[in-house]
């Protein structure tokens, strides 16, 4: 084994299954899921791999923004070598690790994005049939909402809310959970949102 084999996996890998944006050197912003990451680097799952050489630039609610050079093509995706100093890769270790950790017996990932509760809650949901309801926001991430509403849809159905689609994922006491179809980008992520 060479040198550079060594290199690549001096870090341990977990899988994790993290959901972001990535920027090519071209600015076109792409949404992404990581397979697996170590502080060294990524395997992300994305629509445009970009050249083998070329740098990336990530978002990840839970890790931050990550640089890295995209060392290989994969079949979903790519793998990518961070560029990271050396307390940024500590502080990647440690949210790996616990990420790894708070997996569940039955392997669903707890809650992976900050929610929080816009300053107007009250929306429209277009669900199928076309009828469309009015809803309360209890809370907003960039992958979902909570509703309060009557009635509720079935889960699985699909849904509208404002401008953003998505599917009913499961009911909680007087509510649902939506989760959208795209993530919703970071620059528009505050209490000021209007879904």
């Amino acid at each position: 084994m060479g040198p550079k084999a060594v290199e690549r996996r001096r870090h341990q890998r977990v899988r994790v299954s993290i959901a972001g944006r990535y920027m090519l050197e071209s600015k076109r912003e792409f949404p992404c899921r990581t397979v697996d990451a170590s502080p060294g680097g990524l395997l992300v799952a994305g629509p445009t791999k970009g050249a083998v050489g070329e740098r990336v630039v990530f978002y990840f609610e839970e890790l931050g923004r990550l640089e890295g050079m995209i060392v290989r093509h994969v079949d979903v995706g790519f793998a990518v070598a961070l560029m990271l100093p050396a307390s940024k890769r500590e502080r990647v270790a440690d949210l790996l690790t616990w990420m790894a950790n708070s997996e569940t017996d039955d392997g669903a990932a707890s809650r992976r994005h900050k929610r929080i509760v816009p300053k107007r809650k009250s929306a429209e949901m277009l669900i199928e049939g076309g009828k469309t309801l009015r809803v309360e926001v209890v809370d907003v991430s960039v992958s979902g909402v909570g509703l309060k509403c009557e009635p509720l849809p079935r889960v699985g159905s699909r849904v509208e809310i404002g401008r953003r689609s998505g599917r009913v994922v499961r009911h909680f006491n007087g509510g649902l959970a939506v989760e959208f179809s795209r993530l919703i980008p970071i620059e528009e992520f505050d209490e000021d949102i209007v879904l």
